[in-house]
């Protein structure tokens, strides 16, 4: 510290502001300069231009960086974040449409009722199962009828005409093995199934930054009135 002060004093004594002992100021030399300013000039010049070289640099620097800065939101950060932005909301709002085969088989194990008259209308030979006697038959004999009984025995064939209406109530057993062979159609809506959540969140939590960015400058023509925008 006290090296410091002495070589504060020296310069000041070389400088020539320094007052003499005596109390006097040195006079002026003739070039119209104090005595030691030369070496002070010359250091303010350096200093100045050695300023104006590192103004000069910072600014042609933060030019590149500007540049830089811009090209990556452009180029990389908005389509990034906008692009995931934007296809989560496009997700949520998708349908899910294709068509599904089906190729199985379905086994039929059920009864089915049946109820319906039967007309029946035909000529038929009924064979007598049994000795089958008649009372009061009337025969023919010599033109004259003569009422008598008489038996007709077993396995008599009698010739008979046959007009009813017969009414069938049955119940159909059925077991089945029917083939299926379908093409089904699909669309499903994914804003109504369990993924809808997870999407609107996804979107959520991206919109913050999508918003930052879109109200970034893109360009040095845009940053005049992004300034005033937030004044």
């Amino acid at each position: 510290m006290q090296a410091d002060t002495s070589e504060m004093k020296e310069a000041y004594q070389k400088s020539g502001l320094a007052p003499k002992k005596n109390g006097k100021v040195e006079k002026m030399p003739k070039d119209g300069k104090p005595a030691g300013a030369g070496g002070l000039s010359g250091f303010w010049k350096f200093a100045i231009l050695f300023s104006f070289l590192v103004n000069i640099i910072l600014v042609f620097v933060l030019i590149v960086l500007g540049m830089l800065i811009f090209q990556i939101k452009n180029n990389i950060a908005s389509p990034l974040i906008g692009g995931l932005y934007n296809n989560f909301v496009l997700m949520d709002q998708a349908h899910i449409i294709t068509t599904i085969q089906v190729h199985d088989f379905i086994q039929v194990n059920d009864t089915i009722p049946v109820v319906f008259d039967l007309p029946l209308k035909q000529d038929t030979a009924v064979i007598l199962t049994q000795d089958t006697p008649i009372q009061n038959a009337t025969i023919f004999l010599n033109g004259s009828p003569i009422a008598i009984n008489i038996v007709l025995p077993k396995g008599t064939p009698l010739n008979i005409n046959l007009d009813m209406t017969v009414p069938v109530s049955k119940t159909i057993p059925i077991a089945l093995t029917v083939p299926v062979n379908l093409t089904v159609p699909v669309d499903i809506e994914l804003a109504k199934t369990n993924l809808d959540e997870p999407f609107k969140n996804l979107a959520k939590l991206v919109e913050p930054y999508k918003l930052l960015l879109d109200g970034l400058p893109s360009s040095w023509g845009e940053i005049p009135g992004f300034i005033f925008k937030r004044r």
